[in-house]
């Protein structure tokens, strides 16, 4: 059953709805709340395709990275394309970090307002950047939804056996401009090697052998392969690789000592956020790191230096390659991930681009390879 309106209660109705619009939008620019610039909630859990299933513990503590937006956006993107094309005077002329903050990083006044929210709202500011894109807290999840005026939810994954934490809605800050992003906020998408596949030992390969232990395909193999007959060994270069997990070296050590080979390249082991850069079995797998090490090492033996960048999220690691000193002109990653938003990692790519830095990123592959598959 239902009553129709008459105009007089249609107009009071339109009247009311008019005056309430008003009063929210004035509500919003009374309080200041500002919107990222990128989504965090994913469609799993916007269509209720995720089941929830409870709440984080408010009492639970979280580390996040609040990411500012590059300035001058339109300049940036020419200067870009000026920068990659040969007939331009500018062509190839790299910026430093510190030109590029200078240029297109946040503004201190905008990075110190983005400390003083956190720290307002009973966040600890644990980590900064150099080129004022990243402010690294942490706090309680209590303090986490206040600040961001969200909930952080429990939810069963609709396509893995196990549950994820994730916000609600988008969070909103308390700022005169918008964050980029807010990385942490979920566990939706755990970060796995593209290219680790554990081969069936009942399977007979008709390859040609490797000249490794058992036959195996070495980096060296692989060099041989490519470069064979050239001076090329990656001399004078320099490399980091993103791994989300530490590495105990003397697997590395293992490795060349069984293959007969040395390895004359200096590794160093960054820890990008407070991770640890140790992994040490049978605790802790480090197959995909070892093996990402020991291919770029066959294949680059003249390598001035290894930097191997380990940290819990993108935002960490990609802001540390950005800003490391010095900058590793070759970079490389063998992770994949599903951001809730493409566009998250775009103010770090711009970077490297400005910087003249090569970000290479594996594609992974479904194992066993057959010609219908």
């Amino acid at each position: 059953m239902y009553r129709k309106m008459g105009f007089a209660s249609v107009l009071v109705f339109l009247v009311t709805l008019a005056f309430a619009v008003q009063v929210t939008y004035a509500q919003s620019l009374a309080t200041g709340l500002q919107s990222s610039l990128t989504r965090h909630v994913r469609d799993v859990t916007r269509s209720g395709e995720a089941r929830p299933v409870g709440r984080l513990s408010p009492t639970g503590t979280m580390r996040l990275v609040l990411v500012l937006p590059l300035r001058n956006q339109a300049a940036l993107e020419e200067f870009l394309k000026e920068l990659y094309d040969p007939s331009s005077a500018t062509y190839r002329h790299y910026l430093t970090v510190e030109e590029f903050t200078a240029r297109y990083g946040p503004t201190q006044e905008d990075y110190d307002a983005v400390i003083r929210f956190a720290e307002a709202n009973g966040l600890t500011v644990v980590g900064t950047s150099r080129n004022r894109v990243n402010v690294d807290v942490t706090g309680t999840v209590a303090n986490i939804e206040r600040a961001f005026h969200l909930n952080m939810g429990l939810y069963m994954h609709p396509t893995e056996n196990r549950t994820f934490y994730a916000p609600d809605r988008e969070p909103t800050v308390d700022l005169p401009f918008a964050l980029w992003h807010i990385a942490g906020l979920d566990n939706y998408s755990i970060p796995h090697s593209a290219g680790l596949h554990h081969r069936n030992l009942s399977a007979t390969p008709n390859a040609t052998a490797g000249s490794g232990p058992s036959a195996s395909f070495l980096g060296s193999d692989m060099r041989a392969a490519y470069y064979g007959g050239t001076a090329l060994t990656g001399a004078g270069q320099s490399l980091g690789l993103l791994e989300y997990y530490g590495t105990d070296l003397a697997d590395l050590n293992t490795y060349f000592s069984n293959i007969g080979q040395t390895n004359h390249v200096p590794v160093t082991l960054l820890s990008t956020d407070g991770t640890s850069t140790s992994c040490v079995y049978p605790s802790c797998d480090d197959t995909e790191q070892t093996l990402d090490m020991t291919q770029a090492l066959g294949m680059a033996p003249g390598l001035s230096s290894l930097v191997v960048y380990v940290g819990s999220s993108d935002a960490a690691i990609f802001n540390a390659m950005a800003t490391a000193s010095p900058l590793n002109a070759q970079l490389s990653s063998s992770w994949t991930w599903t951001p809730a938003d493409p566009n998250t990692d775009n103010p770090y790519f711009q970077q490297f681009a400005a910087q003249g830095q090569n970000l290479f990123q594996a594609s992974g592959d479904s194992g066993a390879w057959t010609s219908t598959g």
